[in-house]
């Protein structure tokens, strides 16, 4: 296949002739294809996203945010969150991880991770692309593990995938370490956390990752999984959107986060057309039947309203506080003490793992 616009598909189409990564794996030679898609990824790591964009508008797609597309082959399960997302293969030639409507955590995670993500994207911070994915639990038969086999055949039909970031690395407290994070990159993660009520960033579940790791582009910081956040949607009656949460203990608090500044960058572009653009790519299925509200146009209203009411009171929640890396380091120094302190003698002689992941998360091996 010829490349098109700006690099088209430059990891999935042109190095693998257009078969997918497990056709492309065979005719270069690599023992897996988490090979291939690691070694070919870090050319031109958004290319993927800008040559769709092109071509979409040439062969006149919709001008929407989100593409549909079709799994093909299901891959391999994640068994790195509760929510047990897939890596599957899908009609555009693209990799992705389908996190699915039949999860323990439901639709509305799904809202939260579009609302989010979308959001994130529209301001210029680097979130892998979203798309909605039509899953049928056939191409994922040979499943071995009973629940996994049961959240497959719960989720049939829309669902949502990000873009697979072949060979991202964790952005853990080891990561961390030896990572520099410019305090305006960092400002404008932590105010969207904190203006989309994510609170599930924290220094030990960062939700981030670095990608690339292998060639010869930077290594940059990318923001993954927002369902979590959004706790508002949760009960809609006590929403305040002037509410103040804690967020000392973000993942990049120990950057000096310039949250002013971007506050003052990032606010308004937050309007209310923007804001109605993002809703309006939720399916309605996942908004049908909310509490409260007579339609999915309804719930989506109240999604614009309460965050646009947000923005417009940043001054209120705000986070400026944040501990230092040494300051942190003594806080935590303090309450391992505790914890010491409270075990029976027999149990003190136990490592204390809390809070800290038993290995580093690395997608590509799921792809063996």
């Amino acid at each position: 296949m010829k490349p098109l616009v700006d690099g088209f598909s430059t990891r999935r189409t042109v190095f693998t002739g257009g078969f997918g990564t497990q056709v492309g794996r065979a005719r270069l030679g690599h023992s897996s294809p988490a090979i291939t898609l690691g070694y070919y990824a870090h050319f031109m790591p958004e290319a993927g996203s800008k040559g769709r964009t092109a071509i979409d508008g040439l062969v006149g797609w919709p001008d929407r945010m989100l593409r549909e597309v079709t799994a093909t082959r299901y891959i391999e399960p994640l068994r790195s969150g509760g929510s047990v997302p897939g890596i599957v293969e899908a009609d555009d030639l693209g990799t992705y991880v389908v996190k699915f409507i039949g999860s323990a955590q439901g639709r509305k995670a799904l809202v939260a991770e579009v609302i989010v993500g979308e959001l994130a994207r529209a301001l210029g911070l680097r979130f892998p692309e979203l798309v909605l994915v039509h899953f049928d639990p056939e191409i994922a038969d040979e499943e071995p593990h009973q629940e996994v086999r049961d959240l497959h055949g719960a989720s049939a039909g829309l669902n949502l995938g990000m873009d697979y970031l072949p060979g991202a690395q964790d952005f853990t407290p080891e990561v961390a370490a030896r990572c520099t994070v410019d305090p305006l990159e960092a400002g404008k993660i932590v105010w969207l956390d904190a203006l989309t009520v994510n609170v599930d960033r924290t220094v030990h579940s960062s939700n981030l990752m670095i990608w690339p790791t292998l060639g010869i582009a930077p290594p940059r910081l990318w923001l993954i999984d927002h369902g979590a956040a959004l706790v508002f949607h949760h009960r809609w009656d006590g929403a305040d959107p002037t509410k103040a949460y804690d967020f000392r203990h973000h993942a990049l608090g120990h950057y000096s986060p310039e949250t002013r500044a971007a506050d003052g960058e990032l606010a308004p572009k937050v309007t209310e057309e923007l804001l109605r653009r993002i809703a309006a790519e939720v399916p309605d299925a996942w908004l049908a039947g909310e509490p409260g509200f007579a339609t999915p146009d309804a719930v989506r209203e109240a999604y614009v309203g309460y965050l646009h009411a947000r923005v417009k009171a940043s001054e209120a929640w705000l986070p400026t506080d944040f501990p230092s890396r040494e300051e942190r380091a003594a806080e935590d120094a303090l309450r391992a003490a505790k914890t010491q302190q409270g075990r029976p003698s027999w149990l003190k002689r136990v490592p204390d793992l809390h809070g800290k992941p038993a290995a580093e998360q690395d997608w590509s091996v799921h792809l063996g």
